[in-house]
């Protein structure tokens, strides 16, 4: 086997009229793997997608179409011997030429595409064509064929296998891709290939581990008896593959094999597969895998309140700590593997244990799963279905069976995968987003979800546990979303009530829940440039796309803080409540365990600089909202919450040994004066959860506008106020700081004169790269907290202590405006 990468020499043209004048007719240099916008943008040919107001400039790219060409060295073949062009994935409607021959056509962004051209090549210079039609046109086409579907956007984006989130969301851009956004290469081999490799782990009886090897064989020229070796865990197996034999069974056993686990709860030991097809002299191919021995479920036996979700790893119930994942990028071939572990550390630093890659974006790259096992961050892996009403007729269910079937093999071998999703909230919508009126008896998507998708997750991935959607009820005839059943999206929140209203519910596993902020400072400012910059300037709203989003900031802003009038108070403002509102969701659903046994925020990362429900800016940076999760997700937590008509600490202890537990309860005024102390000492076991009435004292302020109760242990404290923020007798200017330069960036150290509730310094306000230690701090009178910056940049080391930087819930409470 002998691959040939063609990314090199690439041009790019536009092949319509209906296109600018400064592009039409033009011939631009194209990286490939790549796409047009950013052909054009490296050309300066367009505005950078992302800036201000380009998105609606560049509207004219959803009709356009474009022809990809390059020229490339190879030689004849005999005809013993095969060649194919191999292409890992086309955006999205693509003619393919080589040598002004036709080669074949794709309709499919999410699958890769293989074509022989052994008779189509010559010796010496080779011409290879990719043409590009509009995406949307066709999409138009085919609903136009198969009558319209339900949908949330301005777009058709089911009538097209195609990352829906490309045609727009209620958090992305409507800047429609086309291009090679995945390698090209061409493959010589002769007599056999491995066409597929899919590898079946399991673990057994003592401590063993079992690969069973399932090869599919591609043969060409004369067939030949051949070998296939397997060596895994230092273990050797070898099949005799008879000539013309097309598919392989072998069973390799790896004695006492180290378990894999999700982080937090184990080590990740990972083992490498190899897999060699040989003939009597040399290999002919071989193909590499990292696999991980462990086990996982997903519990849903009923019980006494109904049905559970619980995900099981090696036998032990783990509590889900996670978040969506969206692409990490508008423009996909930008998303680097650098990148990628950022994003992922930044998860596991915030004490997250998986991350559910949705359903409207893509099937990612290898390297993101590659990271998840490393990392042990467990994968909860959508198939690409969102938000519509899906036809099931041709030409689409062929292509979504296509693409299922490659990307289930692909990403089988990894240990992080932890189980399948038919799609998000398409039952759902079909519930109560008045679909059947519409529809008039068309299909739906309901046989992709129960039959299509699951019978091809039980063929090729016998061990991963199948759902047919998120939300969803196992149990016939109950609602999708209900929430003694299965999983739960809580959307109440944010739409319609205040995020209190998230102790309304106790699901069994929450798979969606979360509240808008806008991005950091310095994403904002870099991208946004309005004057003056207001939540209502244009540019400002080009980047806010959820409907009625701001008006839904100020509402739920309203009810615990101020709405001020200065831009800056109303960043900062709107940053920290949502913080606080996800935050108190993953308390409550916390609290609850086992019989909650997840919290999956939405989301945890952005593809552009948008105002948006994620924890993690498009340029990377830490939006307050990801040091709430922080310390919402820490392994042990204690947490104030409401059981009846009661008021309760509840002590989460999520690690495997016990919490011995030394607990001082105190009330105590803003300026510090405790009025009431109680001591104690209790025990929470390992993976557990406990409950500890309140003494009477504690919960009887006597000014209930300036006192707290605070609930503290060696690694742990919970401190809550007895009204909401408007109705408290903050003192507005609480702190006291003073900042110096130190090795690596610098130290503020800030003293609380009385109770400042969320300590913050807005970093980034000072210097773009500056990232600071913890934020959202809350602090007692009298005590001292050094900040510790990390930053290259060299600065006046007070900036870190000017009034737009040092904030806290405090000072909102006289913003001018408020």
């Amino acid at each position: 086997m002998i691959r040939q990468y063609l990314h090199d020499g690439w041009q790019l043209t536009a092949t319509t009229n209906d296109v600018p004048d400064n592009i039409r007719s033009r011939t631009v240099p194209a990286t490939v793997p790549g796409s047009t916008h950013l052909d054009l943008l490296a050309s300066g040919l367009i505005t950078d997608p992302f800036l201000d107001q380009a998105e609606a400039e560049l509207t004219w790219t959803h009709r356009a179409d474009w022809r990809y060409s390059t020229t490339f060295l190879a030689a004849a073949m005999t005809s013993s011997h095969r060649a194919d062009l191999v292409f890992d994935g086309l955006d999205t409607l693509a003619s393919i030429e080589l040598n002004g021959h036709p080669v074949g056509q794709t309709a499919n962004m999410h699958r890769g595409y293989r074509f022989d051209v052994r008779d189509l090549l010559v010796d010496g210079a080779n011409d290879l064509t990719v043409s590009f039609s509009s995406a949307l046109t066709h999409a138009e086409k085919v609903e136009a064929a198969l009558g319209s579907r339900a949908h949330v956007n301005a777009h058709p984006f089911n009538m097209i296998r195609k990352m829906a989130c490309s045609f727009g969301w209620d958090w992305g851009p409507d800047l429609q891709t086309a291009g090679i956004w995945r390698p090209v290469r061409l493959e010589r081999w002769h007599t056999a290939r491995l066409a597929r490799v899919r590898p079946v782990v399991t673990v057994t009886g003592r401590g063993g581990g079992q690969v069973e090897l399932h090869a599919d064989i591609e043969w060409s020229g004369e067939p030949a008896n051949l070998t296939l070796l397997i060596r895994v865990g230092g273990r050797e197996q070898t099949v005799t593959v008879p000539a013309g034999q097309e598919t392989v069974i072998a069973r390799v056993e790896v004695p006492e094999v180290a378990l894999w686990w999700p982080v937090g709860h184990g080590e990740q030991p990972l083992y490498d597969l190899e897999v060699l097809l040989c003939g009597e002299t040399a290999a002919l191919d071989r193909v590499t895998r990292r696999i991980g021995f462990r086990t996982i479920t997903v519990d849903t036996t009923p019980d006494d309140i109904g049905t559970p979700f619980t995900i099981v790893v090696n036998g032990k119930p783990v509590f889900v700590k996670g978040a969506n994942w969206i692409p990490d990028d508008h423009f996909l071939t930008r998303i680097t593997r650098d990148r990628l572990a950022r994003r992922v550390d930044q998860a596991v630093a915030a004490h997250m244990n998986l991350l559910r890659v949705w359903g409207g974006g893509i099937y990612e790259s290898d390297d993101f799963y590659d990271l998840c096992d490393e990392r042990g961050v467990l994968v909860w892996q959508d198939f690409p279905l969102a938000c519509a009403a899906y036809p099931e007729e041709e030409p689409l269910r062929s292509e979504l069976e296509a693409e299922a079937r490659e990307n289930v093999v692909r990403l089988m071998p990894h240990a992080s995968l932890a189980l399948w999703n038919g799609g998000n909230e398409n039952l759902w919508g079909f519930a109560d987003w008045d679909w059947p009126s519409q529809l008039d008896g068309r299909t739906w998507g309901l046989g992709y979800y129960t039959e299509l998708l699951p019978k091809i997750v039980a063929e090729l991935d016998p061990t991963r546990f199948y759902c047919p959607s998120s939300p969803y009820s196992p149990v016939d005839g109950l609602h999708p979303n209900d929430e003694d059943h299965g999983t739960r999206h809580e959307w109440r929140v944010w739409n319609e009530v205040d995020h209190t209203h998230y102790r309304d519910h106790v699901p069994r596993f929450c798979s969606e829940f979360g509240f808008q902020g806008p991005p950091t400072w310095a994403t904002l400012t870099r991208w946004i440039h309005d004057q003056p910059l207001t939540p209502s300037s244009a540019s400002f709203l080009t980047h806010q796309k959820a409907e009625d989003g701001n008006g839904k900031l100020d509402r739920g802003l309203a009810a615990h803080l101020p709405v001020p009038s200065r831009f800056e108070d109303w960043h900062w403002a709107t940053q920290l409540n949502q913080a606080r509102a996800v935050s108190f969701g993953i308390e409550h659903f916390r609290s609850w365990w086992p019989r909650t046994a997840g919290a999956i925020v939405w989301q945890l990362n952005d593809c552009w600089p948008v105002t948006s429900w994620a924890a993690i800016d498009s340029e990377e940076r830490l939006k307050p909202l990801w040091y709430g999760l922080r310390h919402a997700f820490a392994p042990r937590l204690l947490t104030f919450q409401p059981r009846g008509d009661r008021l309760v600490l509840v002590a989460v202890n999520d690690h495997d040994e016990p919490w011995d537990a030394h607990l001082t309860l105190d009330r105590q005024t803003f300026q510090g004066v405790t009025l009431d102390l109680t001591r104690l000492r209790r025990t929470v076991p390992p993976r557990s959860v406990l409950e500890l009435d309140l003494p009477l004292g504690l919960r009887q302020p006597v000014h209930d506008d300036a006192e707290v109760m605070v609930a503290t242990t060696a690694e742990a404290r919970a401190i809550l106020p007895f009204r909401p923020d408007v109705e408290l007798s903050y003192h507005p200017n609480p702190l006291a700081a003073q900042a110096e330069a130190v090795r690596g960036g610098y130290e503020v150290e800030v003293r609380a004169e009385s109770f400042a509730r969320d300590v913050a310094i807005l970093a980034d306000r000072v210097a773009p790269d500056a990232v600071v230690d913890d934020l959202l701090v809350p602090m007692l009178a009298g005590e001292v907290r050094v900040f510790h910056i990390r930053t290259e940049a060299t600065v006046d080391p007070a900036a870190f202590t000017g009034p737009l930087v040092l904030r806290c819930a405090n000072d909102l409470a006289a913003v001018p405006g408020a």
